[in-house]
């Protein structure tokens, strides 16, 4: 989150409930080049040094649904935060990987582990705090929509919108699981934002051997993180194996399949997103 506030934005600072909340204004990706199918090995991610702990850095392209998707990789040492409290219109996801994180919004502190994911609506004050004795680390992504331009100056929360996900910290952990016959699922977030007609997010556990449905096809902008073990992902008739910590995007209606390839169960998050410009199935 540091890098995005510094890479990203254009910031200025208004006051807000007693509070100095920076507002960032949109800039354009560092990559031209549309966002196509790609996957990113954790060991590949080099880490970089900030005041607060480490950045790693991963997209910063459109995509043929989004004027922009930046992702990257907070790590945060013990007491720092990731910037001062800012809001922007456009929305953004947080996966926490591992450490204990207080976060911040619309100036109400949450705790979030392991596990979380964090939503922050449209024109919502927030930040983050390491409140653990350790580093921690979170997954970052940005998405910014045609709606994110039109969005409205007011916070989602004071527009309250019925049928708007709201900013929240969901503890992925504790959700209902529900058993598949190659293991099991847990959906995280299925609901219309302020920005994207739908957000859904699910985590897939694949037992040992197992895998998905041969050549999924879905028509929408996704992004899958390993959050266990070893899957093998077959994309067009590409196979990649994937580690705990790696991550891959997946262009619309490109042909998947995940299969476990390790020795132990592996499971991987999916954040799915529809926006006004996602084709149609198999277009």
């Amino acid at each position: 989150m540091k890098s995005f506030l510094l890479s990203l934005c254009v910031a200025t600072a208004v006051s807000a409930s007693a509070q100095s909340v920076v507002v960032n204004a949109y800039a354009p990706p560092k990559e031209s080049a549309v966002l196509k199918t790609t996957f990113v090995d954790w060991d590949s991610l080099v880490p970089s040094p900030t005041s607060a702990g480490q950045v790693r850095h991963v997209f910063d392209n459109p995509t043929i649904t989004m004027d922009k998707l930046e992702v990257h990789i907070t790590t945060l040492n013990p007491g720092s935060e990731s910037h001062p409290v800012h809001r922007h219109p456009w929305e953004e996801i947080i996966l926490v990987k591992d450490g204990d994180f207080e976060f911040s919004l619309n100036g109400r502190k949450q705790h979030a582990g392991p596990g979380a994911m964090v939503f922050f609506a449209s024109n919502d004050p927030h930040n983050a705090r390491n409140v653990g004795t350790k580093p921690g680390t979170y997954y970052v992504l940005n998405f910014v929509t045609d709606l994110s331009h039109n969005a409205d100056a007011k916070s989602a929360a004071e527009q309250a919108v019925p049928g708007k996900l709201a900013s929240s910290v969901l503890d992925c952990n504790s959700l209902a699981t529900t058993p598949t016959p190659a293991g099991k699922r847990v959906v995280c977030a299925d609901s219309p934002t302020l920005t994207f007609l739908a957000l859904e997010s699910h985590i897939t556990t694949l037992n040992v051997g197992q895998q998905t449905a041969a050549d999924i096809v879905d028509s929408n902008d996704e992004i899958v993180i390993v959050k266990s073990g070893q899957v093998e992902c077959t994309v067009n008739g590409i196979a990649s194996r994937m580690n705990e910590g790696s991550l891959m995007y997946w262009y619309p209606n490109d042909k998947r399949t995940l299969r476990n390839v390790g020795t132990t169960p592996t499971s991987y998050q999916v954040i799915r997103v529809t926006s006004a410009r996602s084709p149609k199935a198999g277009k």
